[in-house]
């Protein structure tokens, strides 16, 4: 079995470099199937699957826990506060709990900065053009309020961030009595976000990277795969051993046992090779970037940080 290595968080917490993602698709049929591509996971020695309530599949990652048989301590549960429900994140809790069949997580994350619309039974509510609708009416600060209470309760082991950027991170500090334990956003190859890093580095703030090994437009690049050849590896073992050399963790999504199996056999890269991939960074987003109006999910460039 793979040996993973850990991360120490602030909490003291340590935890695993390499995590399974946890989305599934969009379909009802293809998240109430995502235990299967678990399982397998779990049985190939993973032992942290990253889900979140609008992703469909905190009751499918349950199945799957216990279909290992497991115990709940050994598989360490990250989920996320849909960007809709700061204002009501204690129903979602408890409804992600509940989802989970758990009586706490070891990671809760506030998935995105902005807050959209409440609108019950539509979870992603749009104006003409196709944006999210968002609010200034509450504030991730607010959201933040109510993560603290997660973690004093002991419900949350860890709390933390996605998609925060040094400006959003700068706001939250402002009235964080904890600082967040972890940044989940999209970094790979050609998004390395040196100035984030060293940012969270300095506050000891763990990054996590989804997207982690950018697609094929990454995995194709002339310096990977000579790395992969020279590793004698697979161009995503190479894109994640470089994560996890810099100190980030990592969730890449597969449902293939063999890419599964892959991708928690890490590389020791040289670190001129590391040097060699990090010099890729083109500071372009692969999976959440611009639409023609400018926005992501409801919100600009700037006013994400980005």
């Amino acid at each position: 079995m793979a040996n993973v290595p850990r991360f120490k968080l602030n909490t003291g917490a340590m935890m695993p470099a390499v995590g399974l993602g946890g989305w599934a698709g969009v379909t009802k049929e293809e998240r109430a199937n995502g235990w299967t591509f678990m399982l397998t996971a779990l049985k190939a020695g993973y032992r942290l699957i990253d889900t979140a309530w609008i992703y469909g599949t905190e009751k499918t990652t349950a199945v799957a826990i216990q279909k290992s048989g497991l115990p709940r301590e050994e598989v360490w549960i990250t989920t996320k506060l849909h960007h809709q429900h700061g204002p009501f994140a204690e129903r979602f809790f408890q409804e992600s709990l509940d989802n989970l069949e758990t009586d706490y997580v070891d990671l809760y994350l506030v998935h995105w900065p902005q807050t959209s619309k409440w609108v019950e039974g539509d979870p992603e509510p749009t104006d003409e053009d196709g944006n999210i609708i968002t609010t200034d009416e509450w504030t991730f600060n607010q959201t933040w309020a109510k993560m603290e209470k997660f973690y004093e309760s002991g419900k949350a082991k860890a709390i933390g961030v996605s998609n925060f950027s040094v400006k959003n991170l700068e706001k939250l500090l402002e009235t964080a009595k904890v600082v967040p334990a972890v940044n989940q956003v999209e970094m790979h190859p050609y998004l390395a976000q040196p100035e984030l890093k060293e940012y969270c580095d300095k506050k000891g703030i763990v990054l996590t990277a989804y997207t982690p090994t950018g697609y094929k437009t990454v995995l194709t690049d002339p310096t990977i795969t000579e790395l992969a050849e020279k590793y004698k590896a697979t161009p995503a073992q190479v894109v994640l051993s470089w994560h996890v050399a810099r100190g980030v963790a990592v969730v890449p999504k597969s449902s293939n046992e063999q890419r599964q199996k892959e991708n928690i056999t890490l590389l020791d890269l040289d670190p001129e090779d590391v040097k060699r991939i990090t010099a890729l960074d083109r500071n372009q987003r692969l999976c959440n970037y611009a639409n023609k109006y400018g926005k992501v999910w409801g919100w600009t460039y700037e006013q994400l940080g980005w």
